[in-house]
């Protein structure tokens, strides 16, 4: 993912056609407003209608989260990262991630739009429940399903977060800084964006004490109040 500079304003023209653009954005809390119903349904079935117990609900949901990990790590590094040699195949990875590293600041397409999302999610939900037939193990999905969806809207929020503000904990900046390093540092380091546990595994993590905290660039990748209104102030 080649590109002059990282833009601090504006956002990246994916498609012509306005329709099409328009489906690339969408809000945070449009994302959420779409799962957690569904994902709440899940559980209900697989509690009331399935009478799986809520202790070994609540064990699947927690490995779905744990496997949305690490997806989240395989997608971002493998295919987001994808190495492209044809042009329709460069296209597709701006198209997916590397409008993201030219314009860091573009609030609508911190999450994935909600038709794409549908489509991937029903598709995950099928094959996911399909392999665990084979293992007579199909009802769980519908408690393991949710667990990895909600793993989703966390790093979802988490990116969000990560972009907009400073670290609300000090024991959080870690995450923070790895993905800042990501974005201006190095684009084959720093995979994990809610969690930095396979990038430690995979030996892709930022070595943070050797790494010096470049706080002008962090605030060009940010867009919260604070930084708009200092660079309106310096133009």
């Amino acid at each position: 993912m080649k590109f002059e500079k990282i833009h601090n304003k504006g956002q990246a023209r994916l498609f012509k056609n306005q329709y099409l653009e328009f489906l690339t954005k969408t809000h945070p809390l449009v994302i959420w407003g779409m799962y957690i119903p569904i994902l709440l349904f899940m559980l209900y079935v697989s509690r009331l209608r399935l009478l799986i117990s809520g202790v070994h609900i609540g064990l699947i949901f927690l490995v779905g989260m744990l496997f949305w990990s690490l997806f989240e790590y395989v997608i971002h590094r493998f295919v987001f990262h994808f190495f492209a040699e044809r042009d329709r195949a460069k296209k597709m990875v701006y198209v997916i991630h590397g409008n993201h590293h030219e314009y860091p600041r573009d609030k609508d397409r911190l999450f994935m739009p909600a038709v794409p999302s549908l489509l991937i999610s029903s598709s995950l939900f099928l094959l996911m429940f399909f392999v665990a037939t084979l293992f007579n193990s199909g009802t769980y999905v519908f408690a393991f399903f949710p667990g990895f969806v909600f793993g989703y809207l966390i790093y979802g929020s988490m990116h969000y977060a990560i972009h907009a503000w400073n670290p609300p904990f000090k024991w959080m900046k870690a995450l923070w800084r790895n993905h800042h390093l990501h974005h201006y540092k190095n684009e084959e380091l720093g995979f994990g964006v809610s969690s930095t546990l396979w990038d430690h595994v995979f030996g892709t993590m930022f070595d943070l004490k050797k790494e010096k905290e470049d706080k002008e660039k962090v605030q060009e990748l940010m867009f919260s109040k604070s930084s708009s209104k200092k660079q309106l102030q310096e133009q």
